[in-house]
C-alpha cells in the first residue's frame, strides 16, 4: 500500500515517515526536529547531490578562471563554453541519479 503526501502528492512506501520528494511529514507525531533536518537535508540538494548547494558558484568560478587565463594567451575560451556547460550539466545529472539510486539501497 502506498501513501500519498498531502503537500505535494507523490507516491510515498507505506512506512515512510516524510514524502520522499518535498521532506512534509506523513504522519501526525512526528518529532519537529526530524523534518526540520530531513527538509534542510533536501533543500541543500542540487542535480539530486548532497551539498549541491555549491555545484553553481563552483561552476561560475570555473568558467571566470577559464575566461581570464583564455584572455591571458590568447585561446579562443568562448566558442567551447556552451558545449562544456552542456556536458558539465549531463555530468551532474548523471552523478545525481546515481546518488539517488545508491542512497535508496
Amino acid at each position: 500500500m502506498m501513501v500519498y503526501c498531502h503537500n505535494c502528492g507523490t507516491k510515498n512506501e507505506d512506512d515512510a515517515e516524510f514524502c520522499s520528494k518535498c521532506g512534509t511529514p506523513l504522519k501526525e507525531g512526528v518529532d519537529k526536529r526530524s523534518w526540520d533536518k530531513s527538509h534542510k537535508r533536501q533543500r541543500d540538494e542540487c542535480f539530486g547531490l548532497p551539498h549541491g548547494n555549491i555545484i553553481g558558484p563552483l561552476i561560475i568560478g570555473v568558467i571566470l578562471i577559464l575566461a581570464g587565463l583564455s584572455a591571458i594567451y590568447g585561446f579562443e575560451f568562448w566558442q567551447y563554453l556552451w558545449p562544456a556547460l552542456i556536458v558539465l550539466i549531463g555530468i551532474l545529472i548523471i552523478a545525481g541519479a546515481i546518488y539517488k539510486a545508491r542512497s535508496r539501497d
